[in-house]
């Protein structure tokens, strides 16, 4: 599985790659800085999976999502934030994401989660 970590901090960013990396069949192969970015990365990498972050500057995750979507309808988002909202998780699967997970739980879930994407394939 080809990912995509899309978030504006880089701590964040290397937390992700780090527990990643962990998993032989999950290869982080681009990051990213904001949407735009995120975006542009995904037309040069063509990952399977985006781990998007959803409150970024310049653009943000769930503007990111729908241009994704509407380019390339088969990259699976993942959305990873720090905001635990029913509202924020509807906008998210609105926009496009097939889930929504919160960051201080992605140690738990991000893999699950990912093996659950790849299974649905």
């Amino acid at each position: 599985m080809r990912v995509l970590v899309v978030d504006d901090s880089p701590t964040i960013r290397r937390a992700l790659r780090q527990s990643l990396q962990t998993q032989v069949d999950i290869e982080v192969i681009g990051e990213a800085a904001d949407g735009t970015d995120g975006i542009r990365k995904t037309q040069i990498y063509k990952p399977d999976v985006i781990l998007m972050d959803a409150a970024m500057p310049t653009m943000n995750g769930f503007d990111a999502v729908r241009q994704i979507k509407k380019e390339s309808p088969s990259t699976q988002v993942l959305m990873v934030s720090q905001y635990d909202s029913d509202a924020l998780t509807r906008e998210a699967l609105a926009a496009g994401a097939i889930g929504y997970i919160l960051k201080s739980n992605a140690s738990k879930q991000l893999i699950p989660a990912l093996k659950e994407i790849r299974a649905a394939d």
